[in-house]
């Protein structure tokens, strides 16, 4: 199905594109979260006695504004903060901070090396060989990326007021090259129940997820939006010391999930988010909307 077809016929779609282009920025966020989630559950969201995961965490985007959390989800500020609970050894170094692109001097940087802004999900360009780095493709992307309000796409709070910029990382491997795996703790209240490890996000058609219990065990849901690995990866060294970490940068925090790369046995902190999915990405079976729902003990 083309895009302009998609258009006409997924209201969901449609929402996300006139939202992509300024139509409802003027709308408050109450009565955004609202149109949105109908459009995205086809039922109502339920803001006055939330029970699912999903109506929970629009609630928290409401009700739930500590000044820290913009600190937290500032992918440069947050280094800091982190360093500061479980050490700077466990921060993937930082080569430079820059306010746009053209402030990047490339001819200091090594030939691997990670771009991204400071203010959004997905605004990335890795760099493995910067002989064949296609710099306008990179200006585009990064440049555009700067340019979004990302907070204006599904009101998450915390993004609202993180400066735009560009962050310039150490690129980080496995021996051998392979992909990355994440480990994405889901905590709740200083407490992991679950997490989700992917890899090779980069590209849909092979990138695999897989929710994972604390006993190193598939969960019993799933994500429909990708394929699951066939058997799972061995169980990483530090694995208790992950967990130990994960509850103390999620300490008196509702809902928090804590991500960390473990390359080697050394344990390198990745993200903060409070939203997965924008809080619109449902388990299947849907029954632990409400199960997982449940770990979320709202603040008065």
């Amino acid at each position: 199905m083309n895009k302009y077809i998609k258009f006409l016929v997924d209201p969901f779609y449609r929402f996300s594109v006139l939202t992509s282009r300024g139509v409802y920025d003027d709308m408050s966020d109450e009565k955004f979260l609202r149109k949105k989630y109908k459009l995205a559950f086809k039922k109502d969201l339920d803001l006055e006695n939330p029970k699912t995961f999903t109506d929970k965490l629009q609630w928290l985007k409401l009700y739930d504004r500590n000044p820290v959390y913009t600190t937290m989800v500032d992918k440069y500020e947050a280094k800091n903060y982190v360093a500061g609970i479980i050490g700077k050894e466990h921060i993937i170094p930082t080569i430079a901070i820059c306010d746009n692109f053209d402030d990047i001097d490339f001819g200091l940087l090594p030939e691997k090396f990670v771009l991204k802004c400071t203010h959004n999900s997905g605004g990335l360009v890795v760099c493995k060989n910067k002989s064949e780095l296609n710099m306008e493709v990179a200006r585009e992307r990064l440049t555009n990326a700067l340019n979004v309000n990302y907070y204006l796409r599904s009101r998450e709070w915390p993004y609202k007021n993180v400066k735009p910029r560009i962050i310039v990382e150490k690129y980080m491997e496995e021996c051998g090259g392979d992909d990355l795996i994440d480990y994405k703790f889901y905590c709740f209240n200083g407490e992991p129940k679950f997490l989700y490890i992917s890899q090779g996000l980069a590209n849909h058609a092979t990138a695999r997820i897989n929710f994972v219990t604390l006993n190193w065990e598939k969960a019993e849901f799933k994500r429909d939006d990708f394929a699951e690995f066939e058997t799972l990866p061995p169980k990483p060294l530090n694995f208790d010391k992950m967990i130990e970490f994960s509850k103390k940068l999620s300490q008196n925090i509702p809902f928090l999930r804590v991500d960390f790369y473990n390359i080697g046995g050394h344990i390198y902190f990745s993200e903060l988010t409070f939203f997965p999915g924008a809080g619109f990405t449902p388990f299947n079976p849907n029954v632990w909307n409400y199960k997982i729902g449940e770990y979320i003990k709202l603040p008065r």
